[in-house]
C-alpha cells in the first residue's frame, strides 16, 4: 500500500502544484533532473567496472583455477540445478540442457531437477521424460517432479513448483544418499536459461573464497540475448536495460537483491523453509526471507558472469508488446516485499537498526523511482507551462524551464549512448544471414526509443503493479509465464 500511495501522491501532487504553485514545481523538476544526471554519472562508473569484470571472467578458465587454488575442497560439492517448466517448447528445453551439458565442470557432481506442473498435462510430462532419457545419464541424478494443482493456500507458479520439487529431491535423493546439506549449492534457473560454460566452476570458486558463503546468495548477470535478433526493438531495449541495471548493482553489491536465476546454499534454503508458495516474486523474496531469518546477516555476492536468457517474444508485434508489458508488471510486483519486510522490522528487536534503515529506504526508494521517475523526467517538465496559467507563462521560469531540463536530459543521454555501444558489444557473435553493418547501426539508433520505453514499459507497469497491490482482492496478480521463443536457439 505504501509504495502506491507514495507514487500516486507524488504524481498527483506535482500536477496539482503545477496548477497552483508552478514555480515550486519548476524548482523541484530542475533539482530532480540535476540529481538524475549526477546519479547517471555515478552509475556509469559502476557499469564500466562491472562490464570490465564480466569480460575478464568470461576469458578465465575458472575450472583450471578451481582445481589449482581449491584442490581438496571443491570436490565435495554437489550442484542442485532446478529448472521449473510449464508449457515450454521442446527446442527451448533441449537447448538449455545442451548448454548445461557443455559446462566446464564435472557433470557427475550435478543433481538436475526438471520441475513440471500437473496442469501442464501429458504433453509436458512426455517432454520431461524425453529430456531425462536424452540427458539423464550425463548427471549424477536427473529427477522429474510434478507439482500438483490446487494445493490449498498456494499460488500456482515458480515458487510453489520449485518448493515442491526441491522438497521431493531432498527426500528421495539427498537424504536417501546421506549427502550433507553443507555440501550442496542450489541454482534455480528459468527454463530458457543457458549458463555460461564456466558458471559452476566460478560459483564454486567464489563459494570457497568469500567470507561466510553459508550466509550468501550468488547472482550472475542475465543477458537476454538468446533470441535478440528475432524480437522487437522494445524487447531488446528492456532486456539490455535489465542487464545494465544488474551490472550497475553488481558494482555496489551492498544493494544487490537476488533476481531471476541465481544460486544459494542448500542448507540455508532448508532452514528458511524453501521458497514461499503464495507469492509472485519468489526470486527476490528468497533474499528477504534469508535476511530476516538470519537477523540481517545475509548478502548477495556478485559473480560478474553471464547467464543467457530469452527476451520477450510473441507470434506478432502486438502480442509481443502485451507480453513485454506483463513481464515488466510481474517484475514490478516485487513491491510486495516492502510490506513483508516492514512487518518484521517493526515487531523484531533482533535485527540491527542500520539494517532496518538501509533496506526500508532501499526498497521504498527503488519502487517509488521505478513508478515515477520517467514521468517526472520526460513528461512533467511541461506541466507548469500547461497548467500554470498566463501569469506564469510570462515569467523567466517558464521561458528557461524547457531549456534547462532539456540541457540536463541531453547531458544524461550520454549514458544512453554508452548503453547503446555496450549493447552492440554484447550481441551474440553468431548473427543471422544478411545481418550487416546497416543493421548494427539500426540497433544503435533504436536507443532513441528509450524515453518512450522507460515510460510505457517501465513506470506505467510499475505503477499498475503497486496500485493492484494496494487495492488487493481481485486486483492481485497471479503468476504469468513469459512466452519463450524457439527461434532464439538457432541464433546462438
Amino acid at each position: 500500500m505504501v509504495p502506491a500511495i507514495a507514487a500516486w501522491g507524488t504524481l498527483l501532487g506535482l500536477i496539482f502544484l503545477s496548477w497552483q504553485i508552478p514555480t515550486v514545481v519548476v524548482i523541484f523538476i530542475v533539482l530532480f533532473d540535476l540529481l538524475w544526471f549526477l546519479k547517471t554519472v555515478y552509475l556509469f562508473f559502476h557499469l564500466r567496472f562491472s562490464f570490465a569484470e564480466l569480460r575478464k571472467n568470461m576469458r578465465t578458465d575458472w575450472f583450471a583455477r578451481l582445481k589449482e587454488e581449491k584442490s581438496g575442497e571443491w570436490e565435495r560439492f554437489y550442484h542442485l540445478v532446478v529448472f521449473p517448466m510449464y508449457h515450454e517448447g521442446e527446442e527451448v528445453v533441449r537447448e538449455s540442457f545442451k548448454s548445461l551439458c557443455a559446462a566446464n565442470y564435472p557433470l557427475e557432481k550435478m543433481i538436475v531437477v526438471l520441475a513440471i506442473e500437473e496442469a501442464g498435462g501429458e504433453e509436458d510430462r512426455a517432454l520431461a521424460l524425453a529430456m531425462r532419457e536424452e540427458f539423464g545419464k550425463r548427471f549424477a541424478y536427473f529427477s522429474v517432479t510434478k507439482h500438483p494443482s490446487n494445493i490449498p493456500g498456494e499460488l500456482r507458479g515458480k515458487g510453489s513448483n520449485e518448493t515442491f520439487a526441491v522438497k521431493q529431491v531432498k527426500r528421495e535423493i539427498i537424504d536417501a544418499q546421506h549427502i550433507p546439506y553443507e555440501d550442496i549449492i542450489v541454482s534455480v534457473f528459468d527454463i530458457d536459461t543457458r549458463p555460461g560454460g564456466e558458471y559452476f566452476a566460478l560459483l564454486t570458486h567464489q563459494y570457497l573464497s568469500v567470507p561466510f558463503p553459508e550466509r550468501s546468495s550468488f547472482q550472475p548477470i542475465p543477458l537476454f540475448t538468446n533470441n535478440v535478433y528475432h524480437v522487437s526493438a522494445f524487447a531488446r531495449l528492456t532486456g539490455f536495460s535489465a542487464t545494465f541495471w544488474q551490472l550497475m548493482q553488481q558494482g555496489r553489491p551492498e544493494q544487490l537483491v537476488t533476481f531471476s536465476s541465481h544460486s544459494m546454499p542448500f542448507k540455508a534454503l532448508v532452514e528458511v523453509g524453501f521458497w514461499q508458495t503464495d507469492i509472485v516474486s519468489e526470486d527476490s523474496r528468497i533474499f528477504f526471507q534469508c535476511m530476516l531469518h538470519y537477523k540481517g546477516d545475509w548478502k548477495v555476492v556478485p559473480l560478474h558472469y553471464p547467464i543467457f536468457m530469452d527476451a520477450v517474444s510473441g507470434s506478432n508485434f502486438w502480442e509481443a508488446m502485451v507480453s513485454l508489458y506483463k513481464q515488466q508488471r510481474r517484475w514490478a510486483w516485487g513491491a510486495e516485499n516492502f510490506a513483508y519486510v516492514m512487518h518484521d522490522f517493526f515487531r523484531r528487536k533482533d535485527i540491527p537498526r542500520k539494517i532496518k534503515r538501509f533496506w526500508s529506504w532501499r526498497i521504498f526508494d527503488g519502487f517509488l523511482s521505478w513508478s515515477t521517475s520517467s514521468f517526472i523526467i520526460f513528461l512533467f517538465g511541461w506541466l507548469p507551462n500547461l497548467l500554470g496559467g498566463e501569469a506564469f507563462r510570462t515569467t523567466l521560469f517558464s521561458y528557461n524551464l524547457p531549456r534547462v531540463t532539456g540541457w540536463l536530459v541531453n547531458l544524461a543521454s550520454i549514458g544512453i549512448a554508452t548503453s547503446a555501444l555496450l549493447s552492440i558489444v554484447l550481441l551474440p557473435p553468431k548473427r543471422p544471414e544478411g545481418f550487416g553493418k546497416h543493421r548494427v547501426f539500426l540497433y544503435f539508433l533504436q536507443w532513441i526509443l528509450m524515453p518512450f520505453t522507460f515510460i510505457v514499459f517501465g513506470s506505467i507497469p510499475a505503477l499498475e503493479a503497486q496500485t493492484r497491490l494496494m487495492l488487493g482482492g481481485r486486483f492481485r496478480l497471479g503468476f504469468w509465464k513469459t512466452p519463450k521463443s524457439a527461434a532464439a536457439r538457432k541464433s546462438g
